[in-house]
């Protein structure tokens, strides 16, 4: 006999995999902390990659007035005012980076909660059954 209730509940657990399971199951791998580190050395990497990649591309834009004015002064200027940008510009985007995980992963911690909730409900249904089972087996014999 098929139980409406427990139907309904396998259903809504199913389509909650579906939507929201590559959204949380990922985060669920991870304590918190290790969550956010993960994502702000990632984070690092890649904006000294794409600093670098920008120095470069500049580099070789402007490698003409750069020879023809060849003062040691000059670039050590430059380069500390180019240090200067690219610390600011890296503490910006690794703050930004730290609160946008932790708000993610606080979201998927939240869903993680909702979708063992709803599995604990289904798990009960089924203890419910087995009862149930059991005292009308029992009442037979």
């Amino acid at each position: 006999m098929l139980n409406e209730e427990k139907i309904r509940l396998m259903t809504e657990i199913a389509m909650f995999e579906k939507k929201e399971g590559k959204h949380i199951f990922p985060y669920h791998k991870y304590f918190k902390s290790d969550y956010i580190g993960s994502r702000v050395m990632r984070s690092f990497f890649k904006y000294t990659l794409c600093a670098l990649l920008c120095l470069l591309i500049w580099g070789l834009y402007n490698l003409d007035s750069l020879l023809n004015t060849v003062n040691l002064g000059e670039l050590f200027v430059r380069g500390e005012m180019l240090t200067e940008v690219y610390l600011t510009g890296l503490f910006l985007y690794l703050v930004i980076t730290a609160v946008v995980a932790a708000v993610r992963y606080r979201r998927a911690h939240k869903g993680m909660k909702e979708y063992a909730a709803k599995l604990r409900r289904l798990e009960k249904r089924y203890e419910f059954q087995s009862k149930t089972k059991e005292i009308k087996e029992g009442s037979r014999s």
